[in-house]
């Protein structure tokens, strides 16, 4: 009997194919306008939100792991991504847009490696990365929320972010993704994970792991990310023909991040949302030295300039000659407003505010001296008197301690009737470790398409009336359209 001899060929192996992130098109916003829309929601973030600092262990964990998700990004598709962690006892992320991602302490806590909290983290960048708030945004709100960004003042801040489905609510920040924002979501964030080093899989079983607490913490975060369905097998089908690679799971510093995560005194999100209708979250934020990114001076190193110390918003032995403005003014034009100041002091802020203060008057995000110019809208207001009362209230409310010394007195301000007040306060610098009196004087003008332009000139009390003849050289300056 003859044998045959053949070979038989093997069935081909289903070919790997490494993943690459994709094009994540495009709206009627520019990056630019969803960037200053995601700072106008840092700020809010801050006011109704404990956030810790960036110099605390847990914050800086996560900005570098943060970084290492970011750097797989190409650099024509990234954003400026920033991150920060909210004490909040429930576990959540968020992501606004622009980059600016928040992580719970909660979600710390309930991550079993480091992978798991890759996973939340890179999902969240996806958001940013697909542009899904903006892609929230009908098309008919685009002109309102790009004419809001024209300018200094323009707009609120709260109604920009209502149109991109982002609303403050119950301690927390409530978004409008849809499912399949959450698939792509999952999808992108894998890849990103993948890149990193992490295994995607990891994101699921997190997922999986909330969708599986029930009545726990899950909840919260299930019901801003409403799973888009077979969460599991999606990725594991998403991911089955990547490219075999050895994954890094843990790390000796989410170990570390992990057990101070624990210990960190967090708040439920019914203390957050009561603590935010008190107004107590500015403060809180600014006396530990929490400072929005996007909102602070952007003075480079206040300090180095003072020769000074300066912690946690505080200072210490800042002399008058350090502050002292020069006899030389300069003008500051900008959206409709004119101002003279000081040619040694700097023009700091953002779309929010300005700020005009020496370098040395300035530290952790805290103004000792200077002025601080900003808008307000007031729609219950029947006068400028009352108005003007209001914007006090409001002031007292996110600053406590502080006082109205007398009573309202008029003051023309570009040719307008103004109004014009004395606050007594506490100032950042302190002695003896104690805050020394403060003194601001405020000033109101109307606008002409309504609400107030107010002016307010900050400095100790002892040495206020030294600045005082700069500080009405500058009023007598104003122009306002």
């Amino acid at each position: 009997m003859l044998a045959l001899l053949m070979t038989v060929p093997a069935w081909p192996a289903t070919p790997t194919v490494v993943p690459e992130l994709p094009d994540p098109g495009s709206t009627g916003m520019t990056k630019e306008q969803q960037i200053q829309l995601g700072l106008q929601a840092v700020g809010e973030v801050y006011k109704q939100m404990p956030v810790l600092p960036d110099s605390h262990p847990l914050t800086q964990y996560v900005q570098q792991l943060g970084r290492r998700l970011a750097s797989v990004i190409p650099p024509q598709y990234s954003w400026r991504y920033q991150f920060h962690v909210i004490p909040q006892k429930e576990i959540n992320a968020f992501a606004l847009p622009g980059g600016p991602i928040f992580v719970n302490v909660g979600t710390i806590q309930a991550a079993d490696n480091e992978a798991e909290l890759a996973g939340v983290m890179a999902h969240e960048m996806s958001h940013v990365y697909m542009q899904h708030s903006a892609k929230q945004a009908p098309k008919q709100e685009w002109a309102n929320l790009i004419g809001a960004l024209g300018g200094l003042f323009g707009g609120s801040t709260v109604g920009n972010l209502a149109r991109l489905g982002i609303q403050f609510g119950a301690g927390t920040l409530l978004l409008r993704y849809s499912r399949k924002d959450e698939s792509q979501a999952d999808a992108v964030g894998a890849i990103i994970m993948y890149k990193a080093g992490y295994n995607p899989q990891a994101m699921a079983d997190f997922f999986e792991k909330l969708e599986k607490q029930g009545g726990g913490a899950g909840p919260q975060f299930l019901s801003d990310h409403p799973n888009p369905g077979n969460r599991t097998e999606a990725i594991q089908k998403e991911i089955q023909n990547w490219p075999p690679k050895k994954y890094l799971a843990n790390s000796p510093g989410f170990v570390s991040a992990h057990q101070l995560a624990l210990s960190t005194k967090t708040y439920t999100a019914q203390e957050i949302a009561e603590g935010a209708k008190q107004g107590q979250w500015a403060e809180w934020n600014r006396r530990n030295g929490a400072v929005p990114p996007a909102t602070a001076p952007a003075s480079s190193s206040p300090q180095s300039d003072a020769g000074s110390e300066a912690t946690g918003g505080t200072m210490t032995t800042v002399s008058y000659e350090q502050v002292k403005p020069s006899g030389k003014f300069t003008q500051l034009q900008q959206d409709g407003l004119s101002i003279a100041y000081a040619d040694n002091w700097k023009v700091m802020g953002d779309q929010n505010s300005i700020v005009i203060a020496p370098p040395a008057g300035v530290a952790g995000g805290a103004i000792a001296y200077g002025v601080v110019i900003a808008a307000a809208q007031d729609q219950n207001a029947d006068s400028l008197d009352q108005a003007t009362q209001n914007l006090i209230q409001q002031l007292q409310r996110t600053n406590p301690g502080l006082k109205l010394s007398g009573s309202l007195k008029g003051i023309k301000v570009s040719g307008r009737s103004g109004r014009s007040a004395t606050l007594i306060g506490l100032s950042p610098i302190q002695q003896n470790s104690n805050a020394i009196p403060e003194r601001d004087w405020l000033v109101t003008v109307p606008r002409s398409q309504g609400g107030l332009l107010y002016f307010i000139f900050i400095a100790p009390q002892d040495t206020f009336s030294q600045l005082q003849p700069s500080y009405r050289r500058m009023v007598s300056s104003i122009q306002v359209q």
